[in-house]
């Protein structure tokens, strides 16, 4: 499939200073889901880039935005990733509930587009949780339930399977009504760990594991307010293009379908224009045996037989 790059992506102009910008912020995301979280797809991207995770787990996969951002991610920069997205696949307060089509859609765009980094994880992250060992995640996505125990609850349970150097994202900092609390998890864990904050797309915290390795997220840690400010001036306004990118996808895949569909048309009308042609060479054939047959001597000699059986009267 033709990846489409952004507006900005077709004439970069980096700043050398601008750290926080490399190629992999302009990518436009090849899967477009209903999602709250397309809008952090630029700094996915980057984040990818930077860190080189060799092993991500994400604690609510929904109908798998976030996943494929960074699955695609990794495809484009060649990186050996795998991703483990765990979720229960029944929806909850904030999600809504539902049933199997979504896991199935999810699934199936897995095995199809990144059999050989994703893995689907279908049950209770508790549950899941013996599944991984201490310090064997890069980074952890953390955007299952949002009330302010299930947060704590999922930090608390998960935090040690990230390595030191590693990195935890926690998405809906933002949101401060009907129930959601991560933002309260959220303020606690800044007093006391590298972090940095974006306020478009519901929030998104980015907290640093340890000590950081790789020298462009020190500096985003590191960075003043006028630099913080300018790193999210200019991620909203990549999501933002991701934003309205996405509202034309079901368009773009409805004329992707349409085209599709016209194609398997013109297979079919060639096809039966192929079976008319046979039957009219059949037809032609056994036309030339009839003509072939009423000029024989055969058929001229027993005509008079044939014109009497004709004029006779028919008996039972």
């Amino acid at each position: 499939m033709t990846i489409i790059p952004l507006a900005s992506e077709r004439t970069p102009t980096m700043n050398p200073s601008a750290f926080w910008l490399r190629e992999t912020s302009y990518w436009l995301p090849l899967h477009f889901p209903l999602s709250a979280w397309n809008t952090h797809a630029p700094f996915a991207a980057w984040l990818i880039d930077v860190l080189r995770p060799a092993s991500v787990v994400e604690l609510g996969t929904h109908m798998g935005f976030s996943c494929f951002a960074f699955a695609e991610a990794a495809a484009r920069l060649d990186h050996p990733m795998h991703i483990h997205a765990l979720d229960s696949w029944e929806g909850d307060d904030h999600a809504g509930f539902y049933g199997d089509d979504v896991f199935n859609s999810v699934r199936a765009i897995a095995d199809r587009d990144y059999p050989e980094s994703i893995r689907l994880v279908r049950g209770w992250f508790s549950q899941s949780r013996p599944l991984f060992e201490d310090a064997s995640v890069d980074l952890l996505h953390i955007d299952g339930r949002h009330g302010y125990e299930d947060a704590v609850q999922d930090y608390e349970e998960w935090r040690s399977v990230v390595r030191d150097g590693g990195v935890i994202l926690f998405h809906d900092i933002a949101e401060r009504g009907r129930g959601f609390g991560v933002w309260q998890l959220w303020e606690q864990l800044e007093r006391d760990h590298p972090t940095f904050t974006f306020h478009h797309g519901h929030g998104l915290g980015v907290m640093a594991v340890g000590d950081v390795e790789a020298e462009p997220l020190r500096r985003l840690f590191a960075a003043d307010e006028p630099t913080s400010d300018r790193i999210r001036g200019d991620y909203e306004r990549l999501g933002a293009e991701i934003d309205l990118r996405g509202g034309f996808a079901p368009i773009s895949e409805e004329l992707h379908h349409s085209r599709l569909h016209a194609s398997q048309l013109e297979d079919d009308v060639a096809r039966l224009e192929q079976e008319a042609e046979e039957l009219r060479a059949a037809m032609a054939f056994l036309e030339q045996r009839v003509r072939d047959l009423e000029s024989s001597t055969s058929w001229r000699v027993t005509a008079p037989l044939r014109a009497a059986r004709r004029v006779l009267p028919h008996r039972d």
